[in-house]
């Protein structure tokens, strides 16, 4: 029953780690942006969090629709005001643009609030669980966090697939000059990209930050968990980034039944391994999807 309630885990840590990598596949399959602040912007939402919780008096789970939306904001302009002019200059400047960010994010988090961790107090929906037997349960916020994974997933397939402005974006990614030919702005539609990535990548913080502490340091070794996700799943395919996530989840939690040092070292193998196999992830799709 160990093992069952270590695979049931999995599954559902995958899908915290398939909301933080949804932003990275959608910014790498629109504008080829590997963008190495993105865990850094996921501390950030905490903090953003912690800071407006005892101003504003809501409960915790009203947060988000301040902070995800002032996220999808701030990543419009972002992408806008710095990574347009990154990406004009070659894809080596914009990885030294974000990196550059998730220095001065983490620095500025360090200045302002110190090394010292914070989480986000959820009441029963962090501590409360499913007993389905003595050794198997079911997390009432890994439930949530999985469902809304999939929710998000769902909510950008749909809007690539269904809407005028998605369905630009994916005409950007495929073809630009095309797309401009037929008067579609690709510096607008990259940062409307921006935006769902920025606005997913701040709901996987909030999650993360009722889900466990975090510190201004935390940053990126959520960045490479994200990371791990997009390339096992397949770069550019959506719902493998869910796949992904859930490989990585079942890595970390199989592996912690052998030695806790062990459950933190089997996901990189597992990436390490996939990425010798098959270079192009599990399901590589040439567009969005």
């Amino acid at each position: 029953m160990i093992e069952v309630n270590a695979i049931i885990q999995g599954i559902l840590l995958g899908g915290l780690f398939a909301l933080f990598a949804c932003g990275l596949s959608l910014m790498f399959g629109v504008m080829q942006v590997i963008n190495l602040a993105h865990g850094d912007i996921a501390v950030s939402a905490v903090y953003l969090a912690v800071v407006l919780l005892p101003v504003t008096h809501i409960p915790v789970i009203w947060i988000f629709v301040l902070v995800v939306p002032a996220f999808m904001l701030g990543g419009y302009i972002g992408q806008r005001a710095v990574i347009q002019r990154s990406l004009d200059s070659g894809s080596v400047t914009t990885l030294l643009v974000t990196f550059g960010l998730s220095v001065v994010l983490e620095n500025v988090l360090l200045e302002v609030f110190t090394a010292n961790s914070h989480s986000l107090n959820g009441g029963i929906i962090v501590s409360g669980s499913f007993r389905i037997s003595s050794q198997v349960y079911l997390p009432y916020l890994s439930l949530i966090i999985l469902g809304v994974a999939v929710l998000a997933l769902a909510g950008l397939q749909l809007f690539l697939s269904r809407t005028r402005t998605g369905l630009m974006v994916r005409a950007v990614a495929d073809d630009r000059e095309a797309a401009q030919m037929l008067g579609a702005s690709h510096r607008h539609l990259f940062g409307v990209a921006a935006a769902l990535a920025s606005g997913t990548v701040a709901l996987a913080g909030l999650a993360l930050g009722m889900y466990t502490s975090v510190s201004p340091s935390s940053g990126p070794s959520y960045l490479l968990y994200g990371f791990a996700a997009v390339v096992i799943g397949g770069l550019g395919s959506l719902w493998g980034t869910l796949l992904g996530g859930i490989v990585l989840g079942l890595a970390t939690t199989l592996g912690s039944l052998v030695n806790p040092d062990f459950g933190a070292l089997l996901p990189y193998l597992v990436f390490l391994a996939v990425l010798a196999v098959r270079p192009r992830g599990l399901f590589p799709k040439k567009a969005l999807g």
